[in-house]
């Protein structure tokens, strides 16, 4: 593992302490090079965190140093015509890019580390965050500022998992009293997705993974029948349909995997079934469906950071945590055991990580 040197940040971004982060499966993706136009290294990935503010740069205005701030992969910055419209919440600039390794202002890297020789060499960013670090440079626009009173260690969920999840039955797919509904994958993302459903008044929420102990977890987030896919003796959409009557109203893909997405798809009812996509998926592999089974009346529709406006919405739904609304505790500790996930890094890659909480100070 190397040292990593952070700059001050530049016009309109912040620089960060990060005291809490979490791992997700994204990272992992990522980690492993499934998507091969992706490959940008040395990298620091992560990109569900929470710290505070350090220092701000020229012509930041809502934040200031001491803030307690959640980082986001799909910023806001408030006045383009995407930010202005309520059909989206994407940025016109500072939008989620997985292909992006750079700031925004200015094309170069906050991070940089010197080679045996003496030379500089940029380190490269990692979906507007990169949190596996001891310190981040943000654009401004890619940091929310939360309650000075919210437990840091589980706002860093609200990052990536909780807000994608609860947003895709909230805002994506929205959910309603007495919906029926089939989460596929029932990691963080799923059980949020759950939880979301379950505050919506979802009459039946049915989960499918293929590690059954699982199951014990979804229960608490408001699954209410689970699926087994590897103990079924016939596809599982099938199985739903037969449960359902026909299949549920929405189902949630949280997989990446193609064949899911396709159970998850045929497992909605014809007429109205609606299929959210969060799973991230490899290149270059294509939808797994033909277009003539959208006559059919099923729909498909992806859904980035929950459909959630991140700088104007995401505070309402730390108020709501606050407020005892969300269980977000029961889906996960995002208490890393940094020493064990940095020497899986270090050993598997040319990623360079610094890792935080030696000890609680802020500063």
């Amino acid at each position: 593992m190397e040292e990593v040197e952070v700059a001050p940040p530049r016009r309109l971004e912040v620089r960060v302490k990060l005291l809490f982060t979490s791992i997700c499966h994204t990272d992992l993706s990522f980690l492993k090079g499934e998507n091969e136009l992706q490959r940008k290294f040395p990298r620091i990935l992560g990109h569900e965190a929470a710290g505070v503010v350090e220092s701000v740069g020229e012509g930041v205005e809502d934040l200031a140093a001491g803030d307690h701030v959640v980082p986001i992969f799909n910023g806001e910055c408030g006045a383009c015509a995407y930010c202005e419209s309520d059909k989206t919440n994407l940025c016109g600039t500072y939008r989620v890019n997985p292909f992006k390794s750079t700031m925004a202002s200015d094309g170069g890297t906050r991070f940089s580390v010197v080679d045996g020789s003496g030379e500089r060499r940029p380190v490269y960013h990692f979906l507007n965050t990169s949190t596996f670090a001891e310190y981040t440079v943000l654009d401004a626009a890619c940091a929310v500022k939360v309650h000075p009173k919210a437990p840091l260690d589980k706002m860093c969920l609200l990052s990536c998992g909780i807000s994608t999840g609860v947003g895709a039955a909230w805002n994506t797919a929205n959910i309603n009293t007495g919906s029926t509904v089939a989460v596929f994958g029932l990691g963080a993302v799923g059980l949020a997705v759950a939880e979301g459903a379950r505050l919506r008044g979802a009459a039946r929420i049915i989960g499918i993974d293929i590690n059954s102990e699982k199951f014990t977890k979804g229960k608490e987030m408001g699954v209410t029948d689970f699926i087994d896919s590897k103990a079924c003796d016939k596809p599982v959409h099938e199985v739903i349909r037969e449960m359902t009557d026909g299949g549920v109203d929405c189902s949630f893909e949280c997989t990446g995997i193609n064949d899911v997405l396709r159970e998850a798809f045929l497992s909605t009812h014809d007429g109205w079934g609606l299929t959210v996509v969060l799973g991230i998926h490899a290149t270059p592999k294509m939808m797994p469906l033909h277009p003539m089974e959208l006559f059919d009346g099923r729909r498909i529709t992806g859904c980035v950071f929950g459909d959630f406006k991140g700088k104007s919405q995401l505070p309402d739904l730390v108020d709501k945590f606050m407020n005892g609304v969300h269980r977000t505790h029961y889906i996960f500790c995002c208490k890393i055991a940094f020493l064990l996930s940095s020497f899986y890094h270090f050993f598997f890659c040319s990623f360079l990580f610094i890792f935080p909480h030696r000890n609680n100070d802020i500063f």
